[in-house]
């Protein structure tokens, strides 16, 4: 569907579009479109962080709890 769209249909689209909205309100679409998109990636970036310093922490020793300690204590 969007193959057959050309150059000149393009232009003619673009041409609608700047009668609508007109150049000033394009301009500020586009840049808050940009700090969304710097938003996004560097929130993104974040996560990707947390999550690297969780995976890289070591789980807790569950084999011998203070419970099993105190058994294996009385038992001896």
């Amino acid at each position: 569907m969007l193959s057959n769209i050309g150059p000149w249909q393009l232009l003619i689209i673009l041409v609608i579009v700047l009668a609508i909205f007109g150049t000033k309100k394009l301009s500020s679409l586009g840049s808050d479109l940009g700090k969304s998109v710097k938003g996004f990636r560097s929130a993104m970036s974040e996560a990707e962080e947390t999550a690297e310093k969780l995976s890289d922490t070591s789980d807790a020793d569950f084999d011998n709890t203070p419970v099993d300690e105190s058994r294996d204590k009385t038992d001896a």
